[in-house]
């Protein structure tokens, strides 16, 4: 990348570039925003976001354009790859940070929790991008911040884990878009944050990683959308927490860097669903955490930005 940045976002456009908006450094928030060919290999410079943020969301639309909100704040921007430029939209009700946004199958956008100024939030709303307006929509049955975001293939948002000022939560809850109500489901046996949620080629759902009470974990659990209920499969082979997670070839399950306790983490592993079982595969050139991981149109991953073990990080590498 031009510019070194952790906690930004990374989004894939209809023209198989990526978009890498905001995050941080070691002066501040960043409000720059930068774009990979994969053709090229090379980055440039897009417009810059009207508002520095760091730990927001990126969601793509329907109509091609990228939805950017909170980190930091409560506004919202667009992103139009057609002219590199952003505009402002509405606002949410909420400012917030370390929350989660869900591009539902109606084209609506579920944002759900996270932090505002001065305290966690329950509170979650739904972005509608043919009037660029912020509606309320049913809130959690727990707040929580740090948590995941799934949309099953039923249509509905499963929201799991997460931490606010009374611990670390196993709790998991369903979002009904059309109901816009929240429900109760099985709880997680290893309560966790800043863990990683994927949904496999199956439906169901493996969680991993995190934080726990007793501190890094390496247990993955799968929760099954027709039963309600989670069972453990294989742990990783390495406990660790701002990872990312990739799913490759619609099937296996790729998760790279993160901390694992000793420090920044450059070792990757394979998560097999038909076996349920890891493996080592290839480590990156650099260990880093709070990175950014997306598949592009090629299936290849790009992992790109973090912080490595003595700086911010502007590098990037593919695997695959």
């Amino acid at each position: 990348m031009l510019e070194p940045r952790f906690a930004h976002t990374a989004s894939i456009l209809n023209n198989g570039k990526v978009l890498v908006a905001g995050g941080a450094n070691s002066i501040g928030y960043l409000n720059s925003a930068e774009l990979y060919d994969p053709i090229t290999g090379l980055w440039t410079n897009t417009g810059n976001m009207g508002t520095a943020r760091s730990y927001h969301t990126a969601s793509t639309l329907s109509n091609g354009m990228v939805l950017v909100a909170g980190g930091g704040n409560f506004n919202a921007e667009l992103y139009n790859p057609e002219t590199g430029l952003w505009t402002p939209t509405g606002n949410m009700s909420t400012p917030r940070t370390y929350h989660t946004a869900s591009t539902l199958s109606n084209g609506m956008v579920l944002v759900v929790g996270g932090m505002d100024s001065n305290a966690w939030v329950g509170s979650a709303e739904l972005y509608d991008p043919a009037t660029g307006l912020w509606t309320p929509t049913g809130n959690m049955t727990i707040i929580r911040q740090f948590h995941t975001a799934s949309i099953l293939n039923n249509g509905k948002v499963l929201v799991a884990g997460g931490i606010t000022r009374d611990g670390y939560f196993n709790s998991a809850e369903l979002y009904d878009p059309t109901a816009g109500l929240w429900t109760q489901t099985g709880n997680t046996a290893t309560a966790r944050w800043f863990h990683t949620a994927s949904v496999l080629s199956n439906g169901k759902v493996l969680v991993f990683g995190g934080f726990g009470l007793n501190g890094l974990l390496n247990i993955a659990e799968l929760y099954d959308p027709a039963a309600g209920l989670w069972t453990q499969t294989g742990n990783m082979n390495t406990p660790r927490f701002y990872h990312t997670a990739s799913t490759v070839n619609n099937a296996k399950v790729l998760v790279a860097g993160g901390n694992d306790g000793y420090g920044t983490s450059n070792n990757t592993e394979l998560y097999d669903p038909a076996i349920g079982l890891w493996t080592p595969t290839a480590n990156m050139t650099t260990g880093r955490w709070s990175h950014a991981a997306l598949i592009l149109n090629n299936g290849k991953v790009l992992i790109v930005g973090g912080v490595s073990s003595n700086s911010i990080f502007n590098g990037a590498e593919i695997y695959g």
